[in-house]
């Protein structure tokens, strides 16, 4: 087990720390956020222009990097050396949490390769808001943004759809209309909630059942979070034995195990194989 921890007369390690920041509403960011934003030598922003709305707010005035998903490679040997300096460095996405759907994990993965302490700031999350108003279960699968490619969009949500969880997706506005027929296709008699401009002034959640849901006529804002729900329970059509499955069972009581008996009944009609067992069991038992 490798640990590393160089603490500040103020309690505040040195080196790395992901920090989550609020997702819409700026007042959802943590007192500790704020204190170890203002302690960093450095911090990596997403977006230097978003994140400059956040730190005037809170009087933070420690030196910005630019570090998104087109540089975060070039700048990764320059931002180690700056941590091998024992110096405090924060990472930030625009909302929420860094490292998930966001830029964050080359660097994580290098400063575990060189033994530098990581320490993570929780927050505000999008993730777990949405399935905590959802009303779906709580346990759940968080995939992310959907794939840009339609051939890879359809395979994912195949394989997402025999998940029996609340699935979590995140998406631009501008393509939700185009990944309806998608979702209908592959997640039939679930429900869905579309949470949009969460923590904002404008915050809103459509619910709605996939089968019903339909293309948006005026174009909605920002990045929505979905949930998908759970798999109903798919309860039988038929629950009892008809009469003509009651004379074919006790023709091939005699001639066939029950268990070959069960498997073929269930396999003819949508009866569960316990209650035809139970049956068959009864039948052998009265000879």
């Amino acid at each position: 087990m490798v640990t590393n921890s160089k603490t500040l007369n103020n309690g505040i390690k040195k080196g790395l720390y992901l920090v989550s920041t609020p997702i819409g509403n700026l007042g959802d960011i943590t007192l500790r956020a704020i204190e170890v934003l203002k302690v960093s030598n450095y911090i990596l922003c997403e977006d230097t222009r978003v994140s400059k709305n956040l730190f005037r707010k809170f009087g933070i005035n420690s030196k910005l990097i630019s570090y998104h998903k087109f540089n975060e490679r070039k700048n990764l040997s320059k931002i180690i050396e700056l941590l091998k300096s024992n110096l405090i460095v924060s990472l930030v996405s625009d909302a929420g949490t860094p490292n998930i759907s966001d830029p964050g994990a080359l660097l994580v993965k290098e400063c575990i390769k060189n033994n530098i302490t990581i320490t993570p700031l929780p927050g505000a999350s999008a993730v777990t808001s949405a399935v905590a108003i959802s009303g779906f279960s709580e346990k759940f699968f968080f995939y992310g943004f959907f794939p840009e490619k339609l051939k890879t969009l359809n395979e994912d949500l195949n394989s997402l759809s025999q998940i029996d969880s609340s699935i979590v997706f995140f998406i631009s506005s501008k393509k939700i209309n185009k990944i309806i027929s998608f979702l209908k296709k592959n997640f039939s008699g679930r429900e869905i909630v579309i949470c949009r401009e969460m923590t904002k002034f404008y915050e809103e959640f459509i619910r709605a059942s996939i089968d019903e849901l339909k293309e948006f006529t005026k174009e909605l804002k920002g990045e929505l979070t979905i949930v998908i729900s759970e798999k109903k329970n798919d309860k039988k059509a038929s629950q009892q034995l008809s009469e003509s499955d009651k004379r074919n069972i006790k023709q091939m009581i005699n001639k066939l195990s029950i268990k070959q008996i069960t498997n073929l009944i269930s396999s003819k009609n949508k009866i569960s194989k316990k209650e035809i067992y139970s049956y068959c069991l009864k039948i052998k038992n009265e000879n």
